[in-house]
């Protein structure tokens, strides 16, 4: 293991509005992260399971997911799936999820469900991905207090800047009751066309607003970003020479090196 890296460290890809690039980002930082040889476990915490077939799995209702982890406290072992990116581990999920955000209100430390989880495997892996679902419900609470940070990608587009306060006001109270220790992984601009006005001037803006917060990073609005989730692979087996693949090989240098930073190697922190 690198220098510097730390086992277990777990990244929340998270923001309350949809149509931002989630799962496109929580699949693509996996799988750039796992090719970099930097073992990683994703974990699909939507019950839409976009993430699941995305990386290749298609609906299986036999297949056990993420709910029998929360709900009946099923050992990982027997639900943890190995992708076809070398190093890259997925705890799927399905629609039953649906049902744990209803059930989870009922049980004592509701919001910790999915850290004890984790912590069942966490130091076996260098990283954790979580795919957040678009909502700030249970589901994503567990998401946002099982997390060392969060990372938060946004369209450019109009009230972009808006949309991103509204979810950094939830991640202030979340600090306040539930996670002390969640930083700000970054803010992620997605499908950027640098081609048109309005793009250009939602990155200025929330550069200016946000600072070092924002990565360097832009992922392009690109159709072959688009069309690998229906083909069932990341971008990088999907068409590896295409801008978005190397759009996120280059995040996925930016958070390894945020990680070195924030635990000792070199200076400054990405969180203030």
């Amino acid at each position: 293991m690198p220098e510097g890296s730390r086992l277990g460290r777990a990244i929340a890809i998270a923001n309350q509005k949809g149509g931002v690039g989630k799962t496109t980002t929580a699949i693509n930082l996996a799988a750039s992260l796992a090719i970099s040889e930097q073992r990683t476990l994703l974990i699909d915490c939507d019950p839409q399971g976009n993430t699941t077939a995305g990386i290749g799995f298609p609906k299986d209702p036999a297949r056990r997911t993420l709910y029998q982890a929360l709900m009946l406290k099923e050992p990982l072992e027997s639900i943890i799936l190995k992708t076809q990116v070398e190093g890259l581990d997925l705890i799927p999920a399905d629609r039953n999820l649906v049902g744990a955000a209803v059930e989870l209100v009922g049980l004592e430390s509701r919001e910790y469900q999915l850290k004890a989880v984790i912590q069942q495997v966490k130091d076996s892996y260098t990283y954790v991905i979580i795919d957040c679902p678009p909502s700030l419900d249970l589901l994503t609470l567990n998401a946002l207090t099982a997390a060392d940070s969060i990372l938060v990608p946004i369209q450019c587009e109009y009230l972009a800047l808006e949309g991103v306060s509204e979810l950094l006001d939830s991640l202030i109270r979340i600090r306040r009751t539930l996670n002390p220790g969640l930083a700000i992984e970054g803010i992620l601009l997605t499908m950027y066309d640098e081609r048109t006005t309005l793009s250009r001037q939602v990155a200025s803006d929330l550069r200016s607003f946000f600072g070092a917060q924002v990565f360097q990073t832009v992922i392009p609005r690109n159709v072959r970003l688009a069309e690998a989730p229906s083909h069932g692979k990341p971008i990088h087996f999907y068409d590896i020479h295409s801008r978005g693949a190397e759009a996120y090989i280059n995040l996925s240098k930016e958070v390894m090196s945020s990680g070195e930073k924030r635990f000792g190697k070199g200076a400054g922190s990405p969180d203030s």
